[in-house]
């Protein structure tokens, strides 16, 4: 089967500074793939490349089995596209933005009313349809701007970072929805600064870094690579981390240390392996 969207040898170049550098990458259909990296590390970068919103400099980039550079309109038609930035219109209704977009792609009058009511049940925002978006919370904003991207029934959905400034238990509903689509064989690429997310969302993980891809595997590929193991130390006011390949391999050392004040030992998490592959924090 062919990958749903794949990139190969991709650079993107603003005002001669490279911000992706030699990206290749395969997401395969039916995954939920995120794609991680600190600030400047060219995520947003990548996410509007594969969403026609900027050309490449170099490489290729095939999305649905569709080339961005020549076939942009067949592109959009696969794609569904949730940008961190509030992107519906506030003065109209809830209503009046779906049928805004499904005019926009030119879906069929009877088969456009069906397909608003059908997602704006599924996002539980039903109940809103007649009130002007400037009245949601931002939950309600971002559920309404995933209905909107679903409703001419893309094959990809594109999240840039979809729970960002929402309370937890918003972002808890948000990735029930996320979930729900996935299991319905919706393929995803997502990118976050919430590393609880990629945890429970995505089922392949990329790490960029400077705009190349540094690390590329699952959660427990990660791990077994650099180590399901740390001791953590306490330095004054910071903490040093030392990996080991096991829980128990960490346990037996710090066993044999003869002073044990300030040391602890835990499995690794996905935001420790960040830490160790770039240097520093996601945010």
């Amino acid at each position: 089967m062919a990958a749903a969207v794949c990139l190969q040898n991709v650079h993107k170049v603003y005002n001669g500074v490279p911000v992706v550098n030699d990206l290749s990458l395969s997401i395969e259909a039916g995954e939920v793939f995120g794609l991680l990296g600190p600030n400047g590390a060219g995520k947003s970068t990548t996410i509007r490349m594969v969403t026609t919103l900027t050309r490449p400099s170099q490489g290729d980039i095939v999305v649905a089995g569709y080339d961005v550079n020549r076939q942009q309109l067949e592109v959009r038609r696969q794609i569904g596209v949730v940008l961190q930035q509030t992107s519906v219109d506030g003065d109209l209704t809830v209503w009046e933005n779906m049928e805004f977009h499904g005019r926009m792609h030119h879906i069929p009058t009877a088969q456009r009313r069906r397909s608003i009511d059908t997602w704006l049940e599924y996002v539980e925002l039903q109940d809103r349809r007649d009130d002007k978006v400037k009245t949601l919370s931002g939950g309600m904003k971002r559920r309404l701007q995933i209905a909107r991207a679903l409703l001419h029934n893309p094959k990809i959905l594109f999240l840039d970072e979809p729970t960002v400034g929402l309370d937890p238990q918003t972002r808890r509903r948000l990735w029930e929805i996320i979930q729900r689509l996935n299991q319905q064989g919706m393929t995803m690429l997502l990118t976050t600064h919430y590393m609880d997310e990629v945890e429970y969302l995505c089922n392949r993980i990329g790490v960029m870094d400077q705009g190349k891809l540094i690390e590329l595997g699952t959660l427990d590929q990660l791990r077994q690579r650099h180590g399901q193991g740390i001791i953590m130390t306490q330095r004054d006011d910071r903490w040093d981390y030392q990996f080991f390949p096991t829980l128990e391999a960490a346990n037996a050392h710090l066993d044999q240390q003869p002073d044990k004040t300030g040391m602890m030992v835990r499995p690794s998490n996905l935001e420790d392996i960040f830490v160790e592959l770039t240097g520093r924090n996601l945010d």
